[in-house]
């Protein structure tokens, strides 16, 4: 089964993001191999991006993504079970051993 955005394909979970927002993770998020100045570039670009009318609503959109991502996913999310703490042995004392 294809999905599709619009006029756009969506194959993966970034593609759904990416659609989402209209914008690239990358930009957001950045890459681990990025440098000073592309960082900065990076960053400067996610200002303008951010200043543009168009895009004025992004953060509330990004909250609204992520709370229901969490909300779809609440059950693995908080799956917490509880591990079984370590018993401490105890050391036999030997009384009445000659010294």
């Amino acid at each position: 089964m294809r999905t599709y955005i619009g006029h756009q394909q969506a194959v993966s979970a970034e593609d759904f993001v990416e659609l989402a927002l209209g914008t690239p993770v990358e930009l957001w998020l950045g890459a681990e191999s990025e440098t000073d100045e592309e960082r900065a570039a990076r960053l400067d670009a996610a200002r303008d991006i951010l200043a543009d009318p168009e895009y004025r609503s992004l953060p509330d959109d990004v909250a609204r993504i992520a709370a229901e991502v969490i909300e779809a996913h609440a059950p693995e999310l908080f799956n917490v079970v509880p591990l079984a703490r370590p018993t401490r042995r105890r050391r036999s004392s030997r009384k009445g051993a000659a010294a």
